[in-house]
């Protein structure tokens, strides 16, 4: 069973969500949060495996609100799927920063809601290809932009990077091993070492250190290989 908190401002989108995750027969809504602060606190209480997390809120923003939760060793293991009205770049971009795992609007179809926790709480991340590029572009507009493989690459291998290079682009694990003529399963394992070596949490993770390494640093191609 799914255990699922909703974080939503407004009373009527709270109910409306948890009667939506009940009707599933392995999902189950542990509580309601009406800000952030809340969502917080409840995350601590109920150890949610997932959390559909609004980003406007009161008294906390979802963003801040799931960065305390990924930060603290006692909720950390929480998969926060952003949802909000707004298909705005800043949003994606820092909403992944902080940790979380999926960004979905608020119009999404009740169906792809419902498969979208199941995602997240698989340890996958809801990152379409067009987001993906989206969040590209928006970090290569940064002052920062730009820098070399950081020295936390240090321990992965050429193909390792090749990989990560590829999920930052916002491949799959399908098309990866289409792209590098290698089986599914072989592909599957680099990730899960990049994931394990990254220290990253999910895919969403890997596509952040993609671009902030320097690895990809625009939506048509990758940093030439050192």
């Amino acid at each position: 069973m799914i255990r699922v908190l909703v974080a939503d401002d407004q009373a009527l989108v709270r109910g409306s969500f948890r009667v939506l995750v009940d009707t599933a027969p392995d999902l189950e809504a542990v509580g309601e949060a009406a800000t952030g602060a809340e969502a917080v606190e409840l995350a601590g209480r109920e150890r949610p495996d997932v959390i559909l997390m609004d980003i406007r809120m009161p008294v906390l923003d979802g963003i801040e609100a799931t960065r305390r939760i990924t930060a603290d060793r006692a909720t950390s293991a929480a998969k926060v799927l952003m949802l909000t009205t707004f298909d705005l770049d800043e949003y994606v971009f820092s909403a992944l920063h902080a940790g979380a795992s999926g960004f979905l609007l608020k119009d999404t179809r009740p169906a792809d809601l419902l498969e979208a926790i199941r995602v997240v709480a698989a340890g996958d991340s809801l990152l379409a290809p067009g987001v993906t590029r989206r969040l590209i572009e928006e970090f290569t507009r940064r002052p920062e932009a730009g820098r070399q493989p950081a020295a936390e690459l240090a321990e992965t291998t050429g193909r390792e990077r090749e990989v990560l290079t590829l999920v930052g682009l916002g491949l799959s694990n399908h098309e990866i091993a289409a792209h590098l003529h290698v089986s599914l399963s072989t592909a599957k394992t680099h990730v899960g070492r990049l994931l394990m070596k990254l220290g990253a949490r999910d895919r969403a993770q890997l596509v952040i250190a993609a671009y902030e390494t320097g690895l990809v640093r625009s939506s048509y191609g990758a940093a030439p290989r050192e």
